[in-house]
């Protein structure tokens, strides 16, 4: 780095630790925000979201070379005012006191949890969704009345000026501080003493971050992706199924944590799969994706570079590739669908993120089943099937982030459930009650009666009350007895 570069580094620096310190020294003097309070820093958020959507809908397709501008306000606009509206509609429940049963040895007395904030919780977005992943975690962490540090992604400069730009007009840096590509090595913000950390990405960056975190002993909520199967059950329409699944992979031209990452068809079907998965490719998108005004483009070059290594790598160890549409060449790389797979092919061990679709094809459910358990648990997993037992006998041989049944990704917006990973694909949820109680600490408040008689459990031991207890849940009455293991 030259000399300049040095200076703007150390400056960021300065800055990431003023607004750090800021923000603890804030939390301190408010330590409790009430339910108004916060309610109101949710619908001025929402507000500002609605103000600024053009404008950050046009700066996302400059960021992304080509950004659907209908995929940015579905996906990145809209399910964030939903996940705001369900804040602010559920809010004064979620912070009740949670009235909890003591032991039977102290009945009489009060038990009870109460959610109290963190403190200062730090957020690192992706470039996928520039939106709905950062303002969605922002709009957890002050509905639990956090401070929040937000860290963007470098490849979004026009879409992080922006958001500063609107979040400055409402928050002060001491309540909400929004980070962009000025942090050179982002292990600067990660070695913060966060009261808790969430961060968006790969389970290879997850691993550094929660590496980073453990130094401070941070707990951290990890949201990685994974490989998600797409599962098509003999009794499901091939065509409806590939349908679904073509969406899947097209929308934001497959860069998505949920998307199907490989579908799992029957082998007598694979082909009549792959030929309806093109058409309807064609039917969504058109006959040539630099043509689509509804398709958006593969984020760089460096990532497009990799998803071509994919595919040749695939057709050198014997593959079958289908491509869905023309284009490409402008980085609006269509599906290609991917047949023949063999385990040492890289797009069968590495997330693909991208449009690009391998099928497996299965001869029973338990071999479709076994293949997946084989593998590190996703994200997510898509069941398409009308048999009921069927489904239930899958969901209960794999794990998986969540589930969506004859369709994809569509539990994730539903925002009254939680959404998370588990294993290699993530850990900790946010969403709706669940993220709300995830940058809360449950406070736990035993009020004793004041003429409970706690005292008969203090020394010298051997009284009645003692020995009763002990009879009723250990099978032994003295208190004093020591007995050698047998």
């Amino acid at each position: 780095m030259n000399d300049r570069t040095l200076t703007q580094a150390a400056q960021a620096e300065a800055r990431l630790a003023d607004v750090f310190a800021r923000q603890q020294a804030a939390f301190l003097q408010c330590p409790l925000a009430t339910a108004a309070q916060r309610k109101d820093d949710l619908k001025r958020l929402k507000v500002q979201l609605q103000r600024y959507q053009d404008v950050l809908v046009e700066a996302i397709d400059l960021d992304f070379g080509g950004r659907a501008h209908a995929e940015s306000r579905m996906l990145d606009v809209l399910p964030t005012i939903l996940e705001i509206n369900h804040a602010i509609t559920h809010l004064r429940l979620w912070m009740r006191p949670s009235r909890r049963s003591t032991e039977l040895l102290f009945v009489s007395n009060r038990l009870e949890v109460r959610y109290q904030p963190k403190g200062v919780v730090g957020v690192i977005a992706t470039w996928n969704f520039p939106l709905y992943l950062s303002l969605g975690p922002l709009a957890a962490a002050l509905a639990a009345g956090n401070r929040v540090m937000l860290k963007m992604p470098d490849t979004m400069p026009r879409t992080t000026l922006t958001l500063r730009q609107m979040l400055a007009e409402v928050f002060p840096e001491s309540q909400v501080a929004v980070f962009g590509a000025e942090v050179v090595d982002p292990a600067r913000f990660t070695a913060l003493a966060f009261n808790h950390l969430v961060f968006t990405g790969s389970p290879a960056v997850g691993r550094l971050v929660m590496e980073q975190a453990a130094r401070n002993l941070t707990p951290v909520t990890l949201e990685l992706g994974g490989k998600s199967p797409a599962v098509v059950l003999r009794d499901y329409p091939i065509a409806e199924a590939a349908r679904r699944i073509a969406h899947g992979k097209g929308v934001n031209c497959g860069q998505i944590c949920v998307a199907p990452d490989y579908a799992l068809v029957p082998r007598e079907s694979v082909g009549e799969f792959v030929a309806a998965v093109q058409r309807h490719f064609g039917q969504l998108y058109g006959a040539s994706t630099a043509a689509s005004v509804d398709y958006t483009a593969v984020s760089s070059d460096r990532h497009a570079a990799r998803l071509r290594h994919l595919l040749d790598d695939a057709r050198a160890k014997g593959a079958r590739v289908t491509v869905c549409a023309q284009g490409g060449e402008d980085r609006r790389l269509p599906l290609h669908i991917v047949t023949d797979c063999t385990p040492d092919m890289a797009l069968m061990q590495e997330e693909i993120f991208g449009p690009i679709l391998p099928v497996i094809p299965y001869d029973s459910l338990a071999e479709a089943t076994a293949f997946i358990q084989a593998r590190a648990r996703p994200l997510a997993l898509y069941c398409f099937s009308h048999d009921a037992s069927a489904r239930e006998l899958l969901l209960r041989h794999t794990h998986s982030g969540g589930v969506t049944i004859n369709d994809w990704a569509w539990h994730v917006i539903n925002h009254d459930a939680p959404f998370g990973g588990v294993g290699n694909s993530g850990m900790g949820t946010y969403h709706g009650e669940e993220g709300f109680r995830e940058l809360s600490h449950a406070r736990t408040v035993f009020k004793r009666h004041r003429f409970f008689p706690i005292d008969l459990f203090y020394p010298p031991y051997g009284n009645i009350v003692q020995r009763l207890s002990l009879t009723l849940f250990t099978g032994r009455a003295d208190p004093t007895a020591r007995r050698p293991f047998s």
